[in-house]
């Protein structure tokens, strides 16, 4: 297996256009010089993601790897006396798997060659995969609360943030070539994640120990781009939207001339260029913006949003560092009407029982095969809720139950609840810190077993008594008691009889139940609770722990009809002026 952060010189070749000969000529060797395959003589290399300041997860067994030249002996040595050889293949891949100790930092790692290469300031401690598509990206620089961590100096805490690439072939490395990881400081921090930064650093400051985050998002990505095609080819909707990109294409080439040899060509030039400008020392695209990779934006059978292409160039690359486990915030893509987003609980399933087999498998089985994994609930957005029920005009309240439902189905999940977060009109919100320290909540009770209550109140049963439904929710999500997030009634319930017709309820706290009824509704069956795209302007259940409840329905009616009309999520006009503003939530207290 060739080592794939570049494109092979057939590849290449292929694809480069035949304009004057000279300037094929210098392009092809300028190319063939920064991509070409190891030679005999070749020194020992290492991805971008080995570097120093890299966190390796505590007392386990990591995965290294690299290239050298085929047949080359390659030792791994660390400063706490583990050792690990073998030898390259014919295609002058290596790995190996080095035994870590108990969190520390200082370490170091010398990976011996022709000519050995020192790995410095290497940390021992907690490590988690942060992925999803753009509100996973949302840097800390542009959210709320940014001006609190203009001072940060974490040391320990450290980010490893790749740029967005995708690619129709699984890469080994990625082509970013000043990926690299860094110290937690006001520089790095304001260009991270901002969920990533907020789970990570509550995760470091609670254990006390070194952690690394690994942050891989790509904005725009549907679910389908996150796995690869063989795991979904069975899936209908998977094998739809693909088609629907091949057509697309296929208009593309035929009408507008953008033919896949084409857009290949175009991309070892820029690429080229890229790896030119870095090997002179050019670093950036203007006084702002890092230079970065080139990608292909059409046809769309070579884009971002094509079934695999997120997966073979963001999470291929990466698999099988040593992870303890993964937060997932991607959603929207794949919640534009009623029916997708319905179907978003059968591919978050098999997406992380992907990612967890290969994990293991890639590891020599040294990562936990039931990895945990913690995804995000997507946040309100469109103009608040008026009805007790939104109907499909409401793609979103749908995901959100599909993730609840994952949560419950699927071993060692959790979902952090964010209908208190979002903006009426942004697709892209601010208010990130919340859903990071949530996450963070999830992985300190449930994987890390600390007194903390990981979740809002999370729904348990309905009991129907006397024209009335108790809903009582599971005794470990209650925490300190039940509240409203203000003062007054609970008002996000909705409650239906027989004729599954929804009225608003009356609600009331009455010890860890809340009771619901109407006088419209004698004999009610079914209660729903912010079933609506924006509910977050209701006032909404919540635990004295300040984490609300996640949006949830007692019905297992049809949520919508297969031979009706697909009806898509309305995008909400723009507003002339908008002042940015967080919403009032109760306190999170932990």
């Amino acid at each position: 297996m060739r080592f794939r952060l570049l494109l092979s010189r057939a590849a290449i070749a292929a694809a480069l256009p035949r304009p004057r000969r000279g300037i094929v000529t210098a392009l092809t060797v300028l190319v063939f010089v920064l991509a070409g395959p190891v030679s005999a003589s070749a020194d020992v290399r290492l991805p971008h993601l080995f570097g120093d300041h890299m966190v390796l997860q505590q007392k386990s067994t990591n995965a290294i790897w690299g290239v050298a030249a085929p047949g080359q002996q390659v030792t791994v040595s660390a400063s706490w006396g583990a050792k690990a050889s073998t030898r390259a293949d014919k295609a002058g891949d290596w790995k190996v798997f080095l035994p870590t100790p108990a969190a520390g930092t200082g370490h170091t790692l010398t990976i011996g060659g022709r000519k050995p290469v020192t790995i410095r300031d290497v940390a021992i401690g907690e490590v988690w995969l942060c992925a999803g598509q753009s509100n996973m990206g949302v840097s800390v620089d542009k959210a709320f609360e940014a001006e609190q961590e203009a001072d940060v100096n974490l040391p320990k805490f450290r980010i490893f943030k790749s740029s967005r690439e995708h690619w129709h072939e699984p890469l080994d490395e990625s082509r970013d070539r000043l990926s690299q990881w860094k110290l937690c400081n006001p520089e790095s921090a304001a260009e991270t994640s901002a969920v990533s930064y907020f789970f990570g650093k509550k995760l470091h400051q609670t254990l006390g120990v070194p952690v690394g985050i690994i942050q891989q998002s790509y904005a725009g990505t549907p679910i389908e781009g996150w796995m690869p095609w063989e795991i979904q080819q069975d899936d209908p909707r998977a094998r739809a939207h693909k088609e629907e990109l091949d057509e697309t294409a296929a208009r593309q080439a035929g009408r507008m001339g953008l033919t896949r040899e084409k857009a290949l060509a175009e991309f070892a030039r820029e690429l080229a260029e890229y790896d030119g400008r870095i090997a002179s020392g050019d670093t950036m695209k203007n006084r702002a913006r890092q230079l970065v990779p080139p990608t292909i934006t059409r046809p769309a059978d070579l884009g971002h949003q094509y079934p695999a292409h997120i997966f073979n160039a963001m999470i291929h690359p990466v698999c099988p560092y040593g992870i303890r486990g993964m937060i997932w915030y991607q959603g929207e893509r794949n919640a534009k009407d009623v029916p997708q987003a319905a179907h978003y609980r059968e591919q978050l399933p098999r997406m992380i029982g992907h990612y967890r087999r290969i994990w293991h498998e890639r590891s020599g089985g040294n990562t936990d095969p039931v990895f945990p994994c913690y995804f995000t609930q997507l946040p309100s957005w469109n103009p608040p809720q008026t009805r007790p029920v939104e109907g499909l005009e409401a793609p979103w309240a749908v995901s959100r139950e599909m993730m609840r439902l994952v949560s419950r189905e699927c071993p060692n999940t959790g979902m952090a609840v964010t209908i208190d977060t979002g903006d009426p009109v942004a697709l892209h919100p601010k208010n990130k810190k919340p859903i990071g320290i949530r996450h963070a909540y999830l992985a300190l009770k449930l994987t890390y077993g600390k007194d903390f209550v990981a979740s809002g109140p999370r729904f348990g049963g309905q009991t129907v008594q006397d024209g009335r439904i108790i809903l009582s929710f599971d005794a470990d999500s209650v925490g300190g008691g039940l509240m409203a997030a203000k003062a007054g009634p609970l008002d996000a319930f909705a409650i239906a009889g027989a004729d599954r017709v929804w009225h608003w309820a009356d609600a009331r706290i009455s010890g860890d139940t809340v009771v619901v009824s109407s006088q419209e509704v004698p004999k009610p069956v079914a209660v729903r609770h912010a079933w609506a795209m924006n509910p977050s302007q209701r006032n909404l259940l919540y635990n004295k722990e300040g984490i609300p409840a996640a949006p949830f329905r007692t019905d297992d009616w049809p949520l919508f009809d297969p031979d009706a009309a697909i009806v898509s999520v309305d995008k909400p006009e723009k507003e002339d002026e908008k002042t940015s503003a967080d919403w009032e939530r109760p306190k999170m207290t932990q």
